[in-house]
């Protein structure tokens, strides 16, 4: 069986290299990005099977970036997992139309469920 693939989007390094080798550690391939602007030709180019989206990423942001790949017909479908320390996360994640969100800071067991819940399909 072939690895379950998550990029990952956020301008934070010291974030990127924490979930990166957790997920890395429980078997996962996984992507990082700084930015979210080429957000299609990342997820063409990776085809993950999660993302974990920040909202405070440079260019675009999270909820445009989130928008531009569930319009996208091919892409609509792959889960989308907000994540941000914004209070309005709930409100934030449903105008994104991600399909689950995660308030920084996180427990990483809670994000490791969430990813878990999605790759499963449930």
């Amino acid at each position: 069986m072939s690895k379950k693939k998550i990029l990952i989007f956020d301008d934070d390094k010291v974030i990127l290299e924490v979930i990166s080798i957790i997920f890395e550690e429980g078997g996962y391939e996984v992507e990082i990005s700084e930015t979210s602007h080429d957000i299609i030709q990342k997820v063409s180019a990776f085809q993950p099977d999660v993302i974990l989206m920040d909202n405070w990423i440079p260019n675009i942001g999270g909820v445009e970036a989130t928008k531009l790949l569930k319009s996208h017909e091919e892409y609509k479908n792959i889960p989308v997992i907000y994540v941000t320390a914004n209070n309005d996360i709930v409100a934030l994640a449903k105008s994104a139309q991600a399909d689950d969100f995660v308030a920084k800071p996180f427990n990483l067991e809670d994000l490791e469920e969430k990813v878990a819940k999605h790759i499963k399909g449930e």
